[in-house]
């Protein structure tokens, strides 16, 4: 991972005791729990703020990760603008059958949209607590990670120039594209899972349709619906991997949707125009370790969780927590104990919400596999979780993350 600085650069290099690669929840709550501390970070990122602040994306946060949110001073909008949730529900032949883990953990769920903590993360990172944030570069390139002075450049957007940033960590949180997955050693571990299936993600501006998440698990395929807004609902249809999202008409979406989510005591859902079409085609990675040299890795460009179990957020944020408070006990204390347990202590989590998923994708898919005994354990599993508390109460704690050790 060691190479030399490229040419040309402007001026001696700046120096930073951390730079961050990406402005998502990762990447901007690494870098609010810094500035907190007084310890000066960089944030770089190649899109603009009006992008990420715009771009939807996951929208279930649990209640652990709203309470590190708050601990840390970050969740003050989000505290009065978010949906609680406390029971999710499933529609399968016809009936549906209500899922209250409220009742079950005491806990609940909160849903709101990724752009709106984002904006809320670099209002406060960078407008509030003077972090350094840069858009709109180009060409980031990570040099010397493997020695104690790694070094960050990249092309400035303001200057058109290419600038060099000293540091003693580099955290990132730029996701699977992201430059720094093209920087890993031959050492590192990738284990990755296929499911096989694709996701047909919507957005409509349309109401909800009812005022919980819903799973349809139907023979044509898994749908489900998930409250955005009082005016706007996400939407998933399962389809084949890699399909092309204009084979989707607008027709095409409502009449699979209300016949995948249909149930014979409800009404018909509330359509609206589509205002986002795209077929994600369902696979989990991660990286092991989550550390080289200095180069730190947090959320999607350390592990993908599939958004089958609503996880992706969740966990980007329980990196963000423990890395950033490893590097300020570190840069401010000298300890050393948080950064040396960080991978270990962040893939415990990782790795649990992973064989979630995997349990529930057999739910979701089951079905619609075209297998008579996929499709009959399917229905085992479903039935089993309304008829066993201690299968509902297992569940439960696996869908809130409220497991008391990972």
């Amino acid at each position: 991972m060691t190479s030399s600085l490229p040419q040309p650069a402007t001026g001696a290099p700046e120096h930073f005791p951390v730079v961050i690669v990406g402005a998502g929840p990762a990447g901007l709550t690494i870098g609010a729990i810094l500035r907190a501390a007084g310890v000066d970070c960089l944030v770089l990122e190649t899109e603009t703020r009006e992008f990420i602040e715009q771009r939807p994306r996951a929208g279930v946060l649990e209640e652990w990760a709203v309470r590190g949110l708050r601990q840390r001073g970050l969740a003050d909008n989000l505290t009065e603008r978010a949906q609680l949730h406390t029971e999710c529900e499933f529609r399968f032949g016809g009936e549906r059958f209500r899922f209250s883990y409220a009742e079950l953990t005491g806990q609940h769920h909160f849903v709101y949209p990724q752009q709106f903590l984002v904006t809320d993360l670099v209002r406060e990172y960078a407008d509030v607590r003077g972090g350094e944030i840069r858009f709109g570069v180009r060409d980031v390139r990570l040099l010397d990670l493997d020695t104690s002075v790694p070094s960050v450049s990249y092309i400035s957007a303001r200057t058109g120039q290419r600038e060099v940033v000293r540091c003693d960590f580099v955290a990132g949180c730029d996701g699977a594209r992201g430059v720094t997955r093209t920087v890993l050693p031959p050492t590192a571990e990738i284990s990755r899972h296929d499911y096989g299936v694709g996701w047909l993600a919507l957005l409509a501006e349309a109401p909800p349709s009812n005022d919980c998440v819903v799973f349809g698990i139907h023979p044509n395929g898994f749908a489900g619906h998930m409250a955005r807004s009082p005016e706007v609902t996400r939407y998933y249809l399962e389809c084949p991997p890699g399909d092309d999202p204009e084979n989707w008409s607008h027709e095409r979406v409502w009449s699979e949707l209300q016949q995948r989510l249909g149930a014979a005591d409800r009404p018909s859902l509330t359509e609206g125009r589509l205002i986002e079409k795209r077929v994600l085609d369902m696979h989990n990675y991660i990286v092991e370790p989550m550390v080289f040299g200095r180069l730190f890795l947090a959320g999607d460009a350390a592990h993908l969780t599939a958004p089958i179990a609503a996880k992706g957020m969740n966990l980007a944020l329980h990196d963000a927590y423990l890395l950033g408070d490893a590097l300020v006990a570190y840069l401010t204390k000298g300890e050393e104990s948080g950064l040396d347990a960080y991978s270990q202590t962040c893939l415990r989590r990782v790795w649990d919400y992973q064989e979630f998923s995997e349990w529930l994708s057999g739910v979701y898919h089951g079905t619609s596999s075209g297998d008579p005994y996929r499709a009959g354990t399917t229905f085992a599993r479903l039935r089993r979780l309304f008829t066993s508390p201690a299968a509902a109460a297992a569940f439960a704690e696996q869908y809130l993350g409220t497991a008391p050790a990972y």
